[in-house]
């Protein structure tokens, strides 16, 4: 049962970009069994599932666990420990700054290097051995130290957030194709089409190719899509200041008013124009420049009752012209 359970959704964090055909992040990275990763990765820990192909190097700062059958073309340089299946082929080196457990056929075409302990066995998964070790504790009747334990693996005490990638999913230049769910950070820049179940993508983000969804698209605030964005059923939410290359085509379509479209706009049922943010978190951006109104509100540089913040009601052009001069904050 445990082979079996796909990874559910495809999350980028926040900061991830790919840099010469390398993908970067700061925190961890866990990748699905059966999946193709053509990319290099770089990142703190990196989980590989079995039969995960990857297509440049490996370079995690902590630890790397590869499960069996797994396909690395280049080298994998580790700062912690490394832990590889039966049947792992490497066809670069294998550089590891801590202990080597290594399996049954695994081939390294130039050769290791480990600084700690080097044990030739199968190494156990990772997810198998934590449900192992939990049940073992549970038995006993630790119950205490079960949770301590399961809280230091995924506990949110780590400074960033993972990024996974779902069983069977396929990861290159030309696309990423996922059959689950998408959810991409704040100030990523990722190349290649976008391709899943849903897609939602966080403010200013960058993204050099299309998004494609069978349900709903969302696309937060001033972040650049350089192709075209649809959906097959669901509906397309564009944030404030997002600007899109393509086209867009969708069931229904909510487009913010200082929006940028450079083809067309084509909408099966209703077309909406907004004025509000499209994704449900705190807008840090927003948010400080508010905590600085109401400062200034405050220490009495505006009216107590806020007037001079604008009307509660879209202004017309008629009354911006007609603004009485004494609500200015230089008089």
């Amino acid at each position: 049962m445990l082979r079996s359970t796909p990874l559910d959704e495809l999350a980028i964090p926040d900061g991830t970009t790919v840099e010469e055909h390398d993908l970067v992040t700061d925190g961890d990275v866990i990748v699905g069994g059966q999946s193709t990763v053509e990319f290099g990765v770089r990142g703190d820990t990196v989980v590989a599932g079995e039969r995960v192909r990857f297509g440049g190097h490996i370079e995690a700062a902590s630890d790397c666990r590869l499960d069996v059958w797994c396909d690395v073309e280049e080298d994998v340089l580790v700062g912690g420990d490394a832990y590889l299946g039966e049947r792992v082929h490497i066809g670069g080196e294998l550089k590891v700054a801590g202990d080597l457990d290594i399996g049954d056929d695994v081939e390294i075409e130039d050769g290791f290097e480990a600084n700690g302990w080097i044990v030739i066995r199968n190494p156990m998964p990772t997810i198998v051995f934590l449900f192992v070790y939990l049940s073992h504790l549970l038995r006993m009747g630790e119950q205490e130290a079960a949770e301590e334990a399961l809280e230091s693996v995924v506990g949110s005490d780590s400074e960033h957030d993972p990024l996974i990638i779902p069983r069977n999913a396929h990861v290159s230049d030309d696309a990423w194709r996922v059959s689950a769910p998408a959810l991409i950070g704040d100030d990523c820049r990722l190349h290649g089409n976008l391709r899943a179940e849903s897609l939602t993508v966080g403010r200013d983000t960058t993204v050099f190719g299309s998004l494609r969804a069978r349900e709903d698209v969302t696309v937060g605030r001033a972040t650049e899509i350089k192709g075209d964005v649809t959906t097959r059923g669901g509906t397309v939410r564009i944030g404030p200041g997002v600007h899109v290359w393509g086209d867009i085509a969708a069931e229904d379509v909510a487009l913010h008013e200082n929006a940028t479209v450079e083809g067309t706009i084509r909408a099966r049922g209703e077309m909406e124009l907004h004025a509000t943010d499209v994704l449900d978190d705190v807008d840090q951006t927003a948010q400080a420049m508010a905590n600085a109104a109401e400062r200034l509100a405050t220490e009495g540089d505006l009216p107590a009752d806020g007037q001079s913040m604008g009307p509660t009601e879209p202004a017309t052009e008629t009354d911006v012209e007609g603004a009485a001069p004494e609500s200015s904050p230089t008089e």
